[in-house]
């Protein structure tokens, strides 16, 4: 009587020579040892997906050589519910398994993530053009056919880590740079650059839907003074205090930027953005809310800094400081520019200024 190892190709053997399922691994790659590895605890690690146990000994065993860690499934759910918990550096996945096949398994662990997806290398156990064609749809990575090669199988893996893991690097350090440009370093709110980028993106958007922008201008009274004072040193951490004094007033979170999409799509919640717009002068740009919306959320502001009492001798109107702001409001049409929005929330600044500092005026302007 005649066997198949499974998933081997279809070389066969007399049963009496079948040998056990705890050597078989051996004989597949004879260079491969049995051997008490200790791992990295960083060592990538590697999502096996295969219904056949021998398969995947075989499998563990080298990879574990090559200093992998190995986690195994033997069915999709089985994959997804270990790939959501462990989150592997990569998945060899079988193209044929029961109950849900390989090819929809790999599409719906594509599905799991969008920004940070994992390289999947498919196992076919023929080559065929059209299962090789359909690996690539669905998302895989690459693919291989068995009787598996080793030297390829080991190749392949090692590649597919490497570029995956630096993908996801330069993915971080564009993070960081898109970061380093849109928050500002020392406040945390956003930077002088967003808030262009963004207030003109909000302002085409509130034009297409025929809904309001506001924006908020703060200066600081007196702050050379206080500098002056108590030093730059302490001048820099009351900037902080007031930056993050304007973000829980109007609900930004700090170090918080998306350049790639607006904050705010949703008039229900909508996701205002505070920004140092230069030196001690601030704003805040809130969409879709009116007029009367954002005098509420300039005197929120006026109480959340007036609350701290951050003392300042320097100050000829009050013991503390306090902010001076300019609030304008546009329901944006053909004839509306970021810069008329920017000037008419500075004439009311000015003129707050004007009247004695520690106030908030709203500007006609539109």
């Amino acid at each position: 009587m005649f066997c198949s190892f499974p998933g081997y190709g279809d070389a066969l053997l007399p049963r009496p020579l079948r040998p056990s399922w705890r050597s078989l691994w051996g004989l597949v790659h004879p260079t491969i040892k049995p051997s008490n590895t200790v791992y990295k605890p960083d060592a990538p690690l590697v999502l096996v997906v295969d219904e056949d146990a021998a398969t995947r000994e075989v499998l563990r065993r080298g990879l574990e050589t090559e200093g992998y860690r190995v986690v195994e499934a033997s069915q999709a759910q089985q994959a997804i519910n270990t790939y959501l918990y462990r989150e592997p550096d990569l998945v060899l996945l079988h193209a044929f398994l029961p109950i849900v096949d390989g090819f929809t398994c790999c599409e719906q662990l594509q599905a799991l993530t969008v920004d940070d997806r994992c390289p999947i290398l498919m196992l076919s156990p023929v080559e065929n053009a059209e299962l090789i064609e359909r690996a690539f749809e669905v998302g895989a990575t690459d693919i291989v056919t068995k009787p598996v090669n080793w030297s390829i199988l080991r190749q392949r893996v090692r590649r597919l880590i490497e570029e995956s893991q630096l993908q996801k690097e330069l993915e971080a350090a564009n993070r960081e740079l898109q970061r380093l440009i849109c928050v500002d370093s020392l406040t945390q709110v956003a930077s002088r650059h967003y808030f262009d980028e963004i207030l003109q993106e909000e302002l085409q958007w509130r034009r297409q839907h025929q809904t309001p922008l506001s924006l908020i201008m703060c200066d600081v009274d007196y702050f050379k003074r206080y500098n002056d004072t108590y030093g730059h040193q302490a001048g820099d951490k009351c900037l902080q205090e007031i930056a993050r004094a304007i973000s829980d007033a109007v609900g930004y979170q700090l170090g918080g930027y998306n350049l790639f999409s607006l904050p705010s799509y949703d008039d229900k919640q909508p996701r205002n953005v505070v920004a140092r717009y230069g030196g001690e002068e601030f704003a805040a740009i809130l969409p879709g809310v009116d007029a009367a919306g954002a005098v509420s959320a300039a005197k929120q502001i006026r109480d959340r800094l007036h609350a701290l009492k951050i003392p300042h001798a320097g100050s000829e109107i009050s013991p503390y400081v306090t902010l001076s702001l300019g609030v304008a409001c546009v329901l944006p049409g053909d004839d509306c520019s970021a810069e008329r929005l920017i000037y008419a929330a500075d004439r009311g600044l000015y003129r707050a200024k004007e009247m004695g500092r520690d106030r908030l005026i709203s500007s006609s302007e539109f």
